[in-house]
């Protein structure tokens, strides 16, 4: 090593030495950091033949911060180096800065593995039974706000600030703040609400009959819902809403019900029993009607130009669009028994009874 240091001496010039040697750590800085990479590529690699969520998630989190920690840590020892050849004071703020960068890169790992391990815990290629979505966005959430506010209160007892005090403020100036922000405090904990309650979740179809609120949910935030109604628009709701009206979950629904009336001509009444048995009989063979359900099918009403019997029974499938076939080929079946039974489907009509000895005449008088 002596050899060396006089040969670069000799070479550079003693005064020079320095910046050469400023070079050679950035480099290895650099080259550090390249293989922290290739290292951590290689670790990723090994950890997609497990099936465990959680090693994924640290190896992921830990490469950006490892590939900060040599780069920063190598330039602040240059700069350190360089601080003190030149007698400057800022070679004193190398050591908080290095401190100071130490907790940022542990706040960085810990909430990109939060967001890491909070992916694979509802994706189905990581884990057999994925978690609720809405629940594990809620904890992450939670998380990640807590891990940047302890790495700000460490950083602040770094540089000298009282925690003390600041939480004295914060307790004092919280009273003052939630009258100020009243409705932004009910709208975080309407949101909070709905992450506990779960009345719906990301992706579910939710109405109310109390608002006109119709749609799909996008997003759960702190403050609003994004809803998208089935034109496509995005309908922003304060979460605070949702505390004081009612909301139907039609996601959630077990069945989709069928309830129809069906209606035939009065000249058709000594076929209406047939045809009720055979409607009935057709809905108990049906592939996609769940028998497990309540069906009924019954002569209702004589109507004013009908006699109406109704169909109430359940579908199996929840989807909207294949409870509509589903739907159709009940209403064609239905139609055919009607047909089969020499009986047709009533439409409104009159009837004019003209008394006896009263001539009816054209417009012609004729």
């Amino acid at each position: 090593m002596k050899n060396i240091e006089s040969w670069l001496v000799n070479l550079t010039g003693e005064q020079y030495l320095w910046v050469l040697e400023l070079f050679v750590i950035v480099v290895l800085a650099l080259t550090a950091g390249y293989a922290i990479n290739r290292i951590v590529d290689k670790l990723e690699a090994q950890a997609s033949k497990t099936q465990t969520v959680w090693d994924d998630a640290l190896i992921e989190a830990c490469r950006r911060p490892l590939i900060w920690l040599a780069w920063i840590l190598g330039v602040n020892f240059a700069a350190g180096i360089a601080a003190q050849k030149m007698n400057s004071g800022l070679y004193n703020l190398v050591d908080p800065i290095n401190r100071l960068a130490l907790i940022f890169l542990a706040v960085l790992f810990l909430t990109n593995f939060i967001k890491r391990a909070e992916r694979n815990l509802v994706h189905p290629d990581y884990i057999a039974k994925p978690l609720d979505e809405t629940t594990v966005r809620a904890v992450g959430k939670l998380l990640r706000a807590a891990v940047i506010i302890t790495g700000v209160l460490i950083a602040m007892q770094l540089f000298g600030y009282s925690i003390s005090g600041l939480l004295a403020f914060g307790g004092i100036g919280g009273i003052a703040m939630g009258f100020a922000a009243k409705d932004l405090l009910a709208n975080f904990f309407g949101g909070l609400m709905i992450y506990l309650d779960r009345p719906f979740s990301v992706g579910d179809w939710v109405r109310s009959p109390d608002k006109e609120i119709e749609g799909t949910v996008e997003d759960i935030g702190w403050r609003l819902t994004r809803i998208r109604t089935f034109d496509k628009r995005p309908l922003y709701i304060p979460n605070a809403v949702f505390a004081n009206i009612s909301v139907e979950n039609p996601s959630r629904m077990t069945n989709r019900r069928i309830y129809e009336t069906i209606g035939v001509r009065y000249d058709d009444l000594q076929q209406v029993n047939a045809i009720v048995n055979q409607v009935k009989a057709m809905l108990i063979a049906h592939p996609d009607i769940d028998t497990k359900q309540t069906m009924m099918v019954n002569f209702n009403k004589f109507a004013a130009s009908s006699l109406d019997f109704f169909i109430y029974v359940f579908t199996k499938t929840t989807d909207w669009a294949t409870y509509h076939q589903v739907k159709q080929d009940v209403l064609l079946k239905v139609a055919d028994i009607i047909a089969a039974n020499q009986a047709e489907v009533a439409f409104p009509t009159s009837t004019l009874h003209i008394p006896a000895g009263v001539e009816v005449s054209d417009a012609k008088g004729q």
